[in-house]
């Protein structure tokens, strides 16, 4: 089952979701800030972890981050209503640019590549596209959608498939157009050997619930089928259960020496939706009456008017995400693979649900980099424990400085820079009890020093309130030429099926 070779020339390799990537801020940017990489860089100068770039116009589909910076400026540190109609086509131009870049209009995409990149993991994939994806079929997808250029469309359309190509398939031959993830650490196994392997695959057979607002299980025919004909939000746990273990039987044919896990967080915890009560109360039980878009504020919220979640459907979503992590557990101790508690630890650092007063676990390397570093040296009180929580980033009135949030990006879906360090952490610990040595640990400083949500953050997050009002312009307000809000456009990437 596990390798018996004694040298490995790829330390770290990676197959997964947009965890595993890096996504952030609505898409992937900085593959080099993903969690992995994070774990390579201590594993040693010596240790490799090559990444596919998307650096060009910011990212695919979209930065949140760097569209605000670019609005911030162009219009200063607010947004008028009287600029509305300005600062809207603006966005659109910006929007349409980044399109028909990431749509090959301006250029080819394909690099110059021989192996497979050490990072596999692609955003918006669940567990069986794993095996089921590939460059070919990627391809199909894209040449059966002509591209839309309307104000209903802003973002490049079959953006997942986009990256899902690049990644599979960087210089886009032949050799490699039917290699999936799973295809590809085989050939970087065969390639000299793997010695530990990150497999983090599961979030999205369960978070099209939270983004789409709606539970709707799988079936039958939802069970090894092709990304596009699958219409569940939720994974049945039976099902679940089903596609790990062909997932964990594929991963044990290829013979790598360490196989690491984590468990699936909350799908709750995430400010992607925002909990409110209906006397507008915080939570004494840990859970809201009802849960919405984060750009909703509580007094606003309306459950007659806007989509949402009851609480017995958040509390059934978790006990779904135990199920999960049982089966987890279970199959990983049947294949000899290692569990990483990730969920246990996000939960720990949940906030806003479970009340201000719950502890946060925060190394004390990560605690005294924040405060050598002057730009957030503030965030860590008299007691020494940093302020920041999964709440959504908010700023201090008087100041640009951050009063809540820090754990998650822009999109209140995905890990900031500093959660991603976090979550490297986590697997760094586990990796050392597994006998994996490292060189070095976590290098905060530069995990902070890359945190620019925190570090510098963009001026228009001031006054969050009218920003987030703005970038959620619907249909039916005509102020600008976006036809459809960019948060929400951001959020149906996971939501209309199970990715």
């Amino acid at each position: 089952m596990f390798s018996r070779r004694t040298f490995y020339k790829h330390r770290l390799v990676a197959i997964g979701d947009s965890m595993s990537q890096g996504f952030k801020n609505g898409g992937v940017y900085r593959t080099d800030l993903s969690f992995p990489a994070i774990i390579a860089r201590s594993l040693g100068n010596d240790t490799s972890f090559e990444t596919p770039l998307f650096t060009a116009q910011t990212g695919i589909p979209i930065n949140i981050e760097m569209l605000v910076r670019g609005m911030a400026d162009e219009f200063g540190e607010e947004i008028t209503w009287n600029e509305y109609l300005k600062a809207g086509a603006h966005l659109y131009k910006t929007l349409r640019r980044i399109k028909e870049y990431w749509e090959g209009n301006k250029k080819s995409l394909a690099v110059d590549r021989l192996l497979p990149y050490h990072n596999q993991g692609i955003w918006g994939t669940s567990i069986s596209d794993s095996w089921l994806m590939d460059a070919a079929y990627c391809r199909e997808q894209i040449e059966s959608n002509r591209p839309r250029y309307t104000v209903f469309s802003v973002l490049p359309d079959d953006a997942l498939f986009i990256t899902a190509r690049l990644v599979l398939n960087p210089a886009q031959t032949d050799a490699f157009s039917k290699h999936s993830m799973l295809d590809n650490i085989n050939v970087l196994q065969k390639n000299g050997g793997i010695e530990n392997l990150i497999s983090c695959l599961g979030h999205n057979n369960i978070v099209g619930a939270v983004t789409n607002l709606n539970i709707k299980y799988s079936e039958e025919h939802d069970l090894n089928a092709s990304h596009h004909e699958r219409t569940c939000t939720v994974f049945r746990p039976e099902h679940f259960e089903d596609e790990t273990r062909i997932l964990y039987q594929k991963i044990a044919k290829v013979g790598v020496k360490r196989v690491f896990v984590p468990t699936i967080p909350y799908v709750t915890i995430p400010p992607a939706i925002r909990g409110v009560n209906s006397d507008k109360s915080k939570p004494r039980t840990g859970y809201f009456d009802y849960y919405s878009r984060f750009w909703i504020w509580d007094e606003d919220f309306n459950p007659d008017k806007h989509a949402h979640l009851t609480k017995e459907e958040a509390i059934t979503l978790d006990q779904h995400v135990d199920q999960y992590n049982k089966i987890i557990y279970e199959l990983s101790e049947e294949f000899g693979f290692h569990v990483v508690p990730v969920g246990r630890y996000v939960s720990a650092a949940a906030r806003r649900r479970l009340g201000a007063e719950k502890v946060r676990p925060f190394p004390e390397d990560f605690i005294e980099a924040l405060k050598r570093n002057p730009d957030t040296s503030y965030l860590v009180n008299e007691n020494g424990n940093p302020r920041i929580s999964t709440d959504y980033i908010r700023l201090r009135d008087d100041s640009a400085k951050l009063d809540r949030g820090g754990i998650f990006s822009l999109d209140g879906l995905h890990p900031s820079t500093i959660g991603y360090g976090l979550i490297a952490n986590i697997y760094k610990e586990r990796m050392e009890k597994e006998g994996v040595e490292f060189s070095t640990s976590i290098d905060w400083d530069f995990v902070i020093k890359n945190e620019t949500l925190i570090t510098n953050p963009p001026m228009l997050l001031n006054d969050l309130r009218l920003l987030l009002r703005f970038l959620a312009l619907g249909r039916g307000e005509r102020l600008t030429k976006l036809g459809q809000n960019v948060l929400q456009n951001v959020l149906e990437l996971f939501s209309s099926r199970t990715y």
